[in-house]
């Protein structure tokens, strides 16, 4: 059994030389940045705004460390983000009744706006790159990624392949 694990590691190990070798010819031909990205500079946002702005006007009122998470980085750097977008007018905080300790963020009628203009470029941007593929590529693609979604959910309550050869 421990022969498939380190067998099976090998594999993943060389996929992602694969899978990195692959995005960089990707890279070289194409800029990989972010569908919207450059709406960052135009609308003069910083990546993590965005992302913040993308987030609030998907789910909802979010808590400071559900967005801090999401975006990928700390509560203390989500907090000049969430200071940004507040004196700005993009939203605003709202502490829970409950226990005040909870900060939600929100966003405002100025933020929803905002939201709504950079989706419109988001979906632009995602619609160019899938239109250079065809109709059954785009559905092998779609396919993968709900794989790997149902896998990353049952992982996340299923023991690993070493722990459960342990």
């Amino acid at each position: 059994m421990s022969r498939n694990i380190h067998k099976e590691e090998e594999d993943v190990s060389s996929d992602v030389h694969k899978l990195q070798q692959l995005l960089l010819a990707l890279g070289r031909r194409r800029s990989l940045r972010d569908p919207i990205a450059s709406t960052c500079e135009q609308l003069q946002f910083t990546p993590p705004q965005v992302h913040a702005l993308l987030w609030l006007g998907q789910d909802g009122a979010l808590t400071m460390g559900e967005l801090a998470r999401r975006l990928g980085v700390t509560e203390k750097t989500v907090t000049g983000v969430v200071d940004r977008l507040e004196r700005e007018g993009h939203l605003l905080r709202e502490r829970s009744a409950s226990d005040r300790r909870v900060v939600r963020c929100r966003l405002t009628p100025d933020g929803q706006a905002t939201f709504q203009k950079l989706e419109r470029f988001m979906f632009q941007g995602m619609g160019q790159l899938l239109s250079i593929l065809d109709t059954s590529d785009r559905k092998a693609l779609f396919r993968i990624l709900e794989k790997l979604l149902r896998r990353i959910d049952s992982s996340a309550t299923a023991p690993s392949p070493r722990e459960r050869s342990a």
